[in-house]
């Protein structure tokens, strides 16, 4: 049914008591992988046990790993993350900056749409986990008119832990429309000229606010199991394209970037090698200054901001570095928008040209 504040009209040739049915309309949703409510014990525990029960996340049998999770992991865990998001939160709005920065991403990325297309095109995001979720949104764009919606992973490069699961979603929100809307699904993003082209003016950017250069820049992503490398996902192949295509746009040789992998979680092998440890062997050989940057996040989240530049810090710094620098993600800097925009709008060629 049409959402209550949709304009509808009676459709020519039908019976007077047929329902109203809404203009068309394109839908565009963003996607990112989610925040908890707050940082207190409950909502952390009800995020964690959505996150950590994905089977796309961790795929591990359901009878070894749910009793595991469900008695230690989501007793301790809600407590130790917890103290990390509330060291990063935003209190003035009460919520993670994650939400924040993909409020401000959608509002950008909403105007681009209005100066290209007018009214008809409706932008909007749901979170793979938390809130707000992929269904309800799907719903709110099928009540105001969207006869076709653009689904919009905010991942640069495929994996089947992040793009996978949120695709995943999406579908399972479709099978509860009575209409469905035509559906697209836009490919990951990882070597699109405008996004490199964005990637590389945040780091001369950085650059050039330091007083001295660092020794070389870090270009740290998501981890995953190497065991999903072997299985045919293409997220390593792809981690590594964009560093190489970020380096030939800076002119940089090879010694002057490298690439690592963070998020370990778990006992067996990750792709490597590893940001935490790489950093603290580079500090021992004697590269004292060192930037990093996660291309991997369309947004600071828990995973740059306390992470890279908390943690993996520390490790940089207590193993004898002495510069470190964080370069923080493209989050809605208008080079990003304009690259976000750009992806959109080439993927909505055939439905609005």
């Amino acid at each position: 049914m049409p959402d209550a504040s949709t304009p509808t009209a009676t459709p020519v040739h039908a019976p007077a008591d047929h329902p109203g049915v809404s203009a068309p309309r394109v839908g565009v949703l963003l996607a990112n992988l989610g925040t908890p409510d707050h940082y207190s014990y409950w909502p952390m525990r009800r995020y964690l046990g959505e996150f950590l029960s994905d089977r796309r996340v961790i795929d591990y049998p359901a009878w070894k790993w749910q009793p595991l999770l469900q008695t230690i992991i989501l007793t301790k865990r809600p407590f130790s993350s917890g103290r990390n998001y509330k060291s990063i939160w935003n209190e003035e709005l009460n919520e993670s900056p994650l939400m924040t920065i993909t409020k401000a991403q959608t509002a950008a990325i909403a105007e681009k749409m209005r100066e290209l297309y007018g009214d008809g095109v409706m932008v909007d995001f749901a979170m793979r986990y938390g809130n707000p979720s992929t269904e309800s949104k799907v719903r709110a764009m099928v009540g105001a008119g969207c006869r076709k919606i653009l689904f919009f992973p905010l991942y640069p490069h495929y994996a089947g832990a992040t793009s996978a699961t949120a695709n995943d979603a999406f579908f399972k929100a479709l099978m509860k429309e009575t209409w469905q809307p035509t559906a697209r699904v836009v490919d990951p993003y990882f070597e699109n000229p405008k996004y490199i082209e964005a990637l590389a003016r945040s780091v001369e950017r950085g650059y050039a606010a330091l007083e001295e250069q660092p020794d070389i820049l870090v270009v740290s992503y998501h981890g995953m199991p190497k065991r999903y490398l072997m299985q045919g996902d293409p997220y390593h192949c792809q981690c590594s394209k964009t560093t190489r295509l970020l380096r030939e746009r800076l002119g940089w040789d090879e010694s002057r970037i490298t690439t690592t992998f963070q998020s370990v979680f778990g006992p067996e092998e990750w792709l490597k090698p590893y940001t935490v440890d790489h950093v603290a062997d580079l500090a021992r050989q004697g590269k004292k200054k060192i930037a990093v940057i996660a291309p991997a996040f369309s947004a600071d989240c828990i995973e740059t901001l306390e992470e890279i530049n908390e943690e993996i810090r520390e490790s940089f710094e207590h193993a004898g570095g002495e510069q470190f620098t964080y370069i923080p993600c493209l989050n809605d800097d208008p080079a990003h928008i304009e690259a976000l925009s750009s992806v959109i709008s080439d993927n909505l060629r055939g439905w609005l040209d």
